[in-house]
This record gives structure tokens, sequence and C-alpha cells, in this order.
């Protein structure tokens, strides 16, 4: 950390148990700009860091002064450059920006740069969690058989991985089978106050990061400020560029009450998912506040913190209380830490007491925790709840409206070789997954005591549910152990998978033959009941269309009635041996006796111990040989390989040129997500990808998905838009990834590359809400490389945005009250956008449309170019073109 000028005077001297500790001081600050006792808690760790970096030219005395000016309004135009203290990654993001910084080390060396100036300056934790496939389950070996397979699809992308361990500094890497990123950060790597020494001094800081995975919110509930970025965006962190942002608007959610019997946090937070969406706070801060959060768990915070993507927040923020500390000391945090943890957060007014006034928002809403109940999110959306009572009928609902098929409701077809049968709403899939459960024991163990209630009264799971426990931590398979259930789990199937991000992120494996090939034969509705945190269309199984959210000890229980048919609160779930009818109330434990349970075995000695070495890896990590040397030996390799984006590059930026005679490459509805856009799952056959890998010699077996192949471009371009589920309208009632040609009906990559060749520029229409979901970077680096200079729709979610301009396209909105559908577009147009080069951040710009029949109709459009610092990447080609540039001027 280099730390900043210091204009105000703020920096003090903080003394914590006999150690000293440099840090920058709002009190002082207020002296300087004003009362900011009010201010929410999220903004005082930006305002906080603004101090700490004021340099008078990317962070000014005006932009901490903003702050003051935030509290009569709760809105700001000010746009500020923030810096994380450090980033976190995953594998499928961090691939190809591991790719992509070795690829800014050979550019570097090509301009005659030095390739070390290429280096994370910020620490940079990467935890490789989503690469595992449930290929085994419900067997006591289906763990160590899945590592093996992990370990024979990725082993290029692996010793990638190790080499970049080694060739960078502040580099580190958690090995496979260890846990999930966002639950390895909350258990160990987050401390919620950062230390770091410059010029001899330790300085004190808000913990923040930035993180490759949406997800990255979790930590809020630890009060950690950290949201998810384009891969593109964590780069230029780590290469010490600030994220340009606006102050942000927050929106504050008051708690009441406490949460009644038998309702859980998964529960809680799908309301939650539920009341925001509808609220709307795409781009604003979420704070959560109010009497309500003395009756949460820190565990509890953070499902709701991680699932702020959901309710399409920035962030969703607690602060720092007595919960924090019992947090910190409760997995094995050191007392020095957690001692100043304490000292800072209350010297700073970052403390929240029982008494602590209101902070002031920029708007409220409220819920009263005791009207939480059961309840399910599907069966595509998370903000679709449905209380558990109604779950028969909202999906009778479904396979009416999504599904067309309510007139086989009833009718069930032969699985072949088995002694069973498959109808639609049975559930194929059960899952125990995602760190937004994994990491709450209170669920945990809940779901093993429904478990262990279930066996005894002699209840098992329907055969046709693929069953699996994928933990984000060691740390739960010892309190499963420790409390005697993991044996109880495995009797009903949920054996443990793997360590990871499996089923939540479409690695739940490939159904058994003969289930995958009933469901196919007959178009079945089938569903899956998952503890993740996204459920969109296509993303889980491409044998599942309906998936459902739910709180693990649900999932358990779906599992055994094995349909979303089954009243659960009404219809028993099977007999017990002397043939009485057993309903869920008679397996579903109380909150005390899941209380005991977790206050009994669940202790700070497994985090110590799990953590103590958590870089080491296992032996297959250890015996990994990947090499030396500051620039990487590309192999011949179709999971890695090295990107174009450099090719010809100049030191000095070239004018942007003006979009003319561009094509239409597709025509989009609303609520076109990154799973939709950007290449996820298994990589089918016939495709593209699957085409230019059987010209490699890979085996279809050999397939892997599309994540784990993230780090080749030409895998990865050729699966962009290629989602079995997207819709294309300009070939209307067609699904997956097909445009047209001069009128031929192909795939869209192969229609790209056509266009290619001819020299066309391509651009992409869309309606509201573009690019919702995770910040998949191959989002916009598989648009850029098809040959995508715009996107023009009616609205951007703000990652997606983000990385277009990241990576060189125009992100453009429609005008309010019109559409590509209300200008009549067809996708035969030629589309040109003049004077891109003279753009300002939220200025106008023109767009000539000219019809098949000669017609030329022109409309304006507003650029979604927010700043001046995404005005500079834009016009440099990228924000990876422009750090080369500075970092070789």
């Amino acid at each position: 950390m280099i730390p900043g000028r210091d204009s105000l005077k703020t920096k003090k001297t903080l003394t914590v148990g006999g150690s000293k500790y440099s840090y920058y001081s709002l009190k002082e600050a207020e002296k300087h700009i004003g009362d900011i006792s009010r201010l929410p808690f999220s903004l005082k760790v930006l305002l906080e860091n603004l101090l700490r970096f004021e340099d008078d030219r990317s962070v000014t005395v005006d932009d901490i002064k903003a702050f003051a000016d935030w509290l009569g309004k709760g809105k700001s135009t000010r746009e500020i450059a923030y810096r994380p203290a450090r980033v976190l990654m995953q594998d499928f993001t961090g691939v190809p920006a591991v790719v992509d910084l070795a690829a800014m080390r050979d550019a570097m060396k090509t301009l005659g740069e030095d390739p070390e100036k290429i280096n994370p300056l910020a620490p940079v934790d990467l935890v490789i969690d989503h690469s595992v496939m449930v290929d085994y389950f419900g067997g006591e070996n289906a763990f160590e058989k899945n590592v093996d397979r992990e370990y024979e699809r990725n082993g290029e992308r692996y010793k990638f991985l190790k080499w970049g361990q080694g060739a960078f500094d502040n580099f580190r890497v958690v090995p496979p089978g260890t846990g999930i990123c966002h639950q390895v950060n909350l258990e160990y790597l987050a401390q919620t106050v950062w230390t770091a020494q410059s010029n001899g001094e330790t300085f004190a800081y808000p913990d923040t990061l930035v993180g490759t995975d949406s997800h990255t919110t979790m930590v809020n509930g630890l009060s950690v400020l950290g949201w998810g970025v384009g891969g593109i965006e964590a780069e230029a962190a780590m290469l010490g560029q600030p994220v340009s942002m606006l102050i942000p608007e927050v929106i504050g959610f008051k708690l009441t009450g406490k949460l009644p019997e038998g309702a859980t946090a998964t529960d809680l937070v799908l309301v939650i998912v539920e009341m925001l969406r509808k609220k709307g706070v795409v781009g604003k801060f979420v704070e959560f506040y109010g009497p309500g959060l003395d009756h949460l768990a820190l565990e509890d915070q953070a499902t709701i913190a991680n699932m702020a993507p959901e309710y399409g927040a920035t962030c969703g923020f607690f602060p720092v209380d007595d919960e924090t500390l019992r947090y910190l000391k409760a997995t094995g945090r050191e007392d020095d830490r957690v001692a100043l943890v304490e000292a800072y957060a209350k010297e700073q007014g970052m403390w929240r007491e029982k008494d602590t006034p209101d902070p002031v928002f920029t708007d409220t809403l409220e819920l009263e925790l005791s009207s939480v109940v059961p309840s399910l999110a599907g069966p595509k959306r998370p903000q679709d709840r449905i209380a558990l009572d109604r779950a028969p009928q909202g999906f009778a609902e479904s396979l009416n409206t999504e599904y067309g098929k309510i007139d086989e409701a009833d009718k069930r077809f032969p699985v072949k070789g088995e002694d069973y049968d498959l109808g639609h709403g049975d559930v194929t899939i059960a899952a125990i997954t995602s760190c937004t459960n994994t990491s709450n024991p209170s669920v945990l163990i809940a779901a093993g005591l429904v478990a262990r209630n279930a066996r005894a009264k002699g209840l098992t799971v329907k055969p046709w549910v693929k069953t699996s426990l994928a933990p984000g931590s060691q740390v739960v398979t010892d309190y499963l152990d420790a409390a005697g259930l993991s044996d109880d789990l495995d009797s009903l199937g949920f054996n443990l998978v793997g360590y990871g991000c499996t089923t939540c992120i479409g690695n739940s494996g490939p159904l058994p033959a003969p289930i995958s090939n009933t469901i196919q034969e007959n178009d079945l509705a089938v569903a899956s009941v998952l503890s993740g945190n996204r459920n969109f269309e296509g993303r889980i199984s491409q044998d599942v269309r309906a998936n459902y959210l739910a709180s693990p000890p649900l999932v358990v229980a779906y599992a055994i009635a094995g349909s979303m048919n089954v009243n659960m609160t009404t219809d028993p779930l099977g007999k017990d041996a002397d043939g009485n009818d057993v309903y869920l109330k008679d397996i579903w434990p109380s909150n005390k006796e899941i209380a005991d349970v977790v206050r009994e075995h669940v202790t700070a000695q497994m985090f110590s111990s799990r953590y103590a070495d958590v870089f080491k890896g296992d032996e297959k990590w250890q015996a990994i040989d990947a090499g030396d040397g500051q620039t990487y030996q590309w192999p011949a390799s179709t999971y890695v390989a090295n990107p174009p984006y450099f090719e010809g590059m100049s030191k000095e930026p070239k004018a942007v040129e003006p979009i003319a005679g561009a094509r239409v490459l597709a025509l989009f509805g609303d609520s076109i997500t990154t799973d939709h856009i950007s290449p996820a799952g298994s990589i089918k056959e016939d495709s593209p990808a699957g085409e230019y890998l059987k010209s490699h010699q890979v085996p279809v077996a050999e397939f892997n998905s599309y994540g784990s192949r993230r780090g080749n471009h030409e895998v990865m371009m050729r699966g962009t838009f290629a989602n079995i589920r997207i819709k294309n309208q300009m070939l209307p009632g067609t699904e997956g990834g097909v445009t047209k040609y001069n009128g031929e009906e192909m795939p869209i990559y192969d229609a790209a590359m056509k266009y290619k060749k001819d020299g066309a520029p391509l651009v992409v229409f869309a309606g509201e809400q573009y690019g919702t979901g995770s910040s998949r970077d191959w989002a916009a680096k598989g648009t850029i490389l098809l040959g995508v200079r715009a996107v023009v729709a009616g609205s951007f979610e703000r990652i997606h945005r983000s990385n277009l301009i990241g990576m060189g396209v125009l992100p453009l909105q429609f005008k309010e009250g019109e559409s590509w559908s209300s200008l009549g577009l067809t996708g035969d147009e030629e589309i040109e956008i003049p004077d891109i080069d003279k753009i300002e951040p939220r200025s106008n710009v023109t767009i000539a449309v000219k019809f098949a029949n000669g017609d030329v109709k022109n409309i304006e459009a507003l650029v979604r170019i927010d700043t001046a610092d995404e005005l500079d990447y834009f016009r440099h080609g990228g924000i990876l073109h422009y750090v080369i540039r500075k970092l070789a001027a």
C-alpha cells in the first residue's frame, strides 16, 4: 500500500495490545468536511479509502467532501477512484485472468519493455473451486473418484496456475479439493480490518476487495466491503488501477423481530431477494440495519450478503458488531486481529451498538423476520419465490405457461431397464451445494438431522434422484462427522462429492443414461432442487428445465418426496416400518435442537486445523511440475492459449474508427443473462466448439466443460451466444445459438466468421436487463472476438456493461419508449454509428438503420460509458491495452 498526501491531516496512530497502527481518521476528517456520523457504514469504508489514497490527482479533497454532500441528498454524481485492498478469484474466471497477465507480459516484451512490470501490486488469492464435477455420487468413494477425474481433465490448467503462483509476486493459489472461494474467504482469508507495511509503518484500514465472481459479496456479512467485477477489471485492480465508480445510492433494509420456528436463513434470503428485486436496487449498495440484526448469526448475514447479485445490488453490507467478533473468534482468527477489529471499528465510528442511531439512507424498506415462511424459488429465477405450501401449484402453473405440458401432468413414462417411471415435475437432482448455504452450519446441521430422522423412520430417496453433498469447506465434513450426521446423510445418498462449486454452476454431471434418455425422448419437464443461488434456465443441467432454490434440509426432503407435485406441508413423504404416514413435520428438527448441535460440534479448532496449510494442496497438486520463467512457454493446448488481443498493438492508441456497414448478429429479448451469452456447462459434440476440439483429436468423453476451457479463446469464442435456451428473434420460435447470414440459418459463430471474412462489423440488439447474472468476462471477450463492435439494449446489468467497455465494445442504450422491436428490426438491416471518436460519458450518439428496402431511420441512443476512466479504456481498445501502455510509458 502506498498512501497519499493526506492534505486534510487525518493520519493518526491507534495502539492496540501494545502494537501501534497508523490509520486515517474519519473523526479528523469531520473537522474539515462536516458531520458524517450518520453516513451509511458502507460509505464510511469508501470514504476512508479516499482519505488514505488522496493524491490531488486520482483522488481529490473535493471527492472526499462529496461524501458529506451525499448526506443531504442521499445520492451523488461524483465519480471516485476506489482502490480495494485485495483481489479474490476462482479458477474459471481466474485462469483467463492469469492467461491475460501472461499475454500482457508477452506484449510488454514485444514493445521492448520489461515483462516483470506486469505483476500484481495488490494481494491476489485464487481458489480452485469451479472445476470439480459430479460424475460419481451416492457412494463412499465418490469424492476420491471425482477428484481423480478433476485432475485428469484439468492437468494443463493446473500446471499453468501453478506456474503463475511461482512467476507472479503477490499471487497465492488455494489448490483443488479445499473449498469454495467465498467460503474460504469468509472463514479464513478475510480479516475485517486489514494491515500492511509501508515505509516502516503498519497501517490499519478496512478489509476490502473485488472478486472475479459476483458472489464475492458474501463477505459483506463479515463487514468486508467487496463485490464482483469482470476479470478484466480485476486484472486492472491487481495492476494498481483504481476501480472507477460513482458514489452509490445506499438502500437501507431494516430488519426487526426474529425468525420463527421452522424458518431458515435460506427462507429469509429468498424473501429478501424477492423484495429487493421488486424495489429495484441495480447499481446501488444495500445496507442492513435495525434490531433484527441482534437475532441473526453472522453466518445468516453471510447468506443474505451472498445473494446480492440475485437481488441486483452491488453489495449487501452488514456493519461491525459483537457478532462479528464472535465469528472471528469462532473461526480461529488470532486474538490480536479480533482486538484490532474492535478497537478500529469503535474509533472510526464503524461499530454498531443496539442504540446506534440509524444511518441516513437514500431510501429504505423493512421486513419483520417473524413473517418469513419456508420457501423455494423457481423455476428459473432466484427472485420468483414460492411459499412451500404453494410449491405444487407453482410448478403446475409453470408446466402450463412455461412448458406447455399441462395436458400431460399425470402422464408417466417407463425408464428402460429400471422398475420405475418418470413424469413431469419429478426431482431428478437434489444437491446440497454452494457457499450460499454450506457456509452456514445451522442449515447443514438441519439437513443432517432431517436425514437422521428420515433414516430412523425408514424413509429412502427416490431412485431417479441424483443426490450430492458438495460443501464449500472441509470444516463442514469435520463438524458433520463430529455430530455423527455424515452417516445419516450418506444413507440417503448425500455422500461427499467434492469441495467446490458443483450443481450451482452447472457442474452437476450427467444424469444416468436411462433417466436422461427418458427425459429427452419424452420432452419431460423434470426438476432439480438445490441449495444454491442461481437457477437460470439451462444452467443446472441440460436435461432439467425447472430448477428450484431451497434450504439444505428441504433439499433432503425433496429427494425423499421425489417430485415437485408433492405438497410438503400436507402430503406424506412416505411410510414408516409400521405403515404409518410420515410427514415433513415428523422429521423436521426444532430450532433449539439445531442450535444445540451447532454449539456442541462446531469448534474454532476445526477451522484453525483445516486452514493451517491451506495453500499446500494434496499429493496430486504437489506432484505437478510447472516449470519457471518470467514469461510462459505456451504449449499446444486446448485448455490454455495465448489470446490475440494484443496483436499489432502500438505504444500509442489509434483513433476509434466509426462503425460502418455493420450487420445484425442477433436480436434478443429481455433478461438475456451472461449464462445465455457466455459459454457455460457441457460442450455439445455437434457445436462449433465440439467440432474444434474433435479437429484437435480431443475425444468427446474428454471435452470437459466450457468453464474448464476458459483459458482457450478458440473454444470460448465458439461457445459465445451458444446457450441451448437462448432465443434469437431473427429466427422466431427457434432456441439455441443460431442466426442468419444472407438469409441462411447457421450457428452464430459460423455466421460471425463469414461476416469477418466479408469485412463487416457486427452489432447486437437486446431488451431490458442485458447481461444479468454472474460476472463472466467471457461474455464480453467472446463478444469482441466474434467481431461485435456495439451492443444496443434497453438497459444493462452493471458488471457486464463494464466488461464490454473493458474489451472495447460500445454499450448503447435505447431512449425510453424505443426498442429494436418498435423500430421494426428483423436482422436484415445495415447499421452505421458515426462519430464514435467524439463521444463523451453518457452522451448521445446517432444510430443509422438502413432497412432492406433502402429506407434509412436515424435514432438517438445513450452512450453507456459512464465515467472518464471508462472512456479512456474504450479509446485504448480495452482496459488491458490501457494498462500496458501506461506501464510502458
